[in-house]
């Protein structure tokens, strides 16, 4: 075992010996639900909190089946919304632990609602800081995003180098980082930003407007259903499946170092995978349950607005600060993504 992975193994333990009170917001969602399953693993005492906008009750109810009834009463919802202020005292209360997942994702959709997605991700975030800080809360972690890079051409993506945003989307979430530093200098509130690199895994809704590839993709091919690439197909992205996000996660909720805290850290695998060789993958592995895909072929259609033509991390300052290490690659991650996704299409059909 590698010092790094020790570095998760003794969080895990500690836990375990010394539970904690935590706040998951957007609970329900596709992170959020990964991160309370393995809280209530860990046998810690968890609050939600979610609005169900974009999260889902399904989530809940699959974590409940996972964790068991005994886990499962360490689990309190509070459906609210980030919004509100007094739905964010409500949460904070008496939480050791913050862990800020709620916001309104993707990039055509604040392009199409920059109202909506600045009401979410920044004064929700706002309302979030306050509500943490005057509940005395040990730590403030939140979801970053790596679309702060903007236009910024370097690879691999090194923290304190970004470029222009692309969408409104990105400028809410280098808004986040603003706000939480601020917060840590004139409040003295503990916080850490983490840049999700196009994270996948279980959960991911593939459904809607605004889904992301990976579950869009995987639902398509099953249902027998076209795909479409935006592009060339040769974008590339740092697929991060989400057990390395539940890591770093944890890691970051608990570290004691001065150094690690009231920083911006990239969360990937620190490697690129085109959409091409992605949908190759998927193809490769979804062939045996469904022969058909064989023949098939993707439909490419123009660029995307907004878009950054390339994404690959620099994980280097997570590994350094926080003993972060990856414990899934691309390939190990979707071949259980894929694995999740052949099982849920089965179900209906067995029940």
């Amino acid at each position: 075992m590698t010092e790094a992975a020790a570095a998760y193994r003794k969080v895990r333990r500690d836990l375990q010996e010394t539970p904690r009170s935590w706040l998951v917001t957007g609970v329900a969602g596709f992170i959020g639900s990964n991160l309370l399953e393995t809280l209530l693993e860990l046998g810690q005492r968890v609050i939600g909190l979610d609005n169900f906008s974009t999260g889902h009750a399904r989530n809940l109810d699959d974590v409940r089946a996972r964790a068991g009834a005994a886990r499962w009463r360490g689990f309190d919802l509070i459906e609210g919304d980030v919004t509100r202020l007094a739905d964010c005292r409500k949460a904070c209360a008496g939480v050791d632990c913050v862990l800020h997942q709620a916001a309104l994702g993707s990039v055509p959709r604040s392009l199409l609602d920059p109202i909506a997605t600045n009401a979410a991700n920044v004064d929700g975030f706002l309302n979030m800081l306050v509500a943490a800080r005057d509940a005395e809360a040990s730590r403030f972690v939140y979801a970053a995003s790596s679309s702060t890079y903007g236009d910024h051409p370097g690879l691999p993506k090194v923290e304190d180098v970004i470029g222009r945003p692309l969408s409104p989307y990105a400028v809410t979430k280098y808004v986040n980082e603003l706000y939480a530093d601020v917060f840590a200098r004139c409040y003295g509130l503990e916080s850490i930003g983490l840049r999700y690199f196009n994270v996948f895994g279980p959960r991911q809704d593939p459904h809607g407007a605004y889904a992301a590839v990976i579950p869009k993709w995987t639902a398509a091919m099953i249902a027998g259903e076209p795909v479409v690439i935006n592009g060339d197909g040769e974008t590339s992205r740092d697929f991060t499946f989400v057990d390395n996000v539940v890591q770093i996660n944890l890691l970051a909720a608990t570290t004691r170092s001065p150094d690690a805290v009231n920083q911006i850290y990239n969360v990937a695998v620190g490697d690129r995978v085109t959409l091409n060789g992605l949908y190759g993958e998927l193809k490769r592995l979804l062939s045996p349950h469904h022969p058909r895909l064989a023949d098939a072929r993707p439909i490419h259609r123009e660029f995307r607005a907004g878009d950054v033509r390339h994404s690959q991390a620099d994980i280097g300052k997570a590994r350094r600060l926080m003993g972060y290490a990856p414990s899934h690659r691309f390939a190990e991650g979707l071949l259980l993504t894929v694995r999740r996704h052949v099982e849920a299409a089965r179900q209906p059909a067995a029940s």
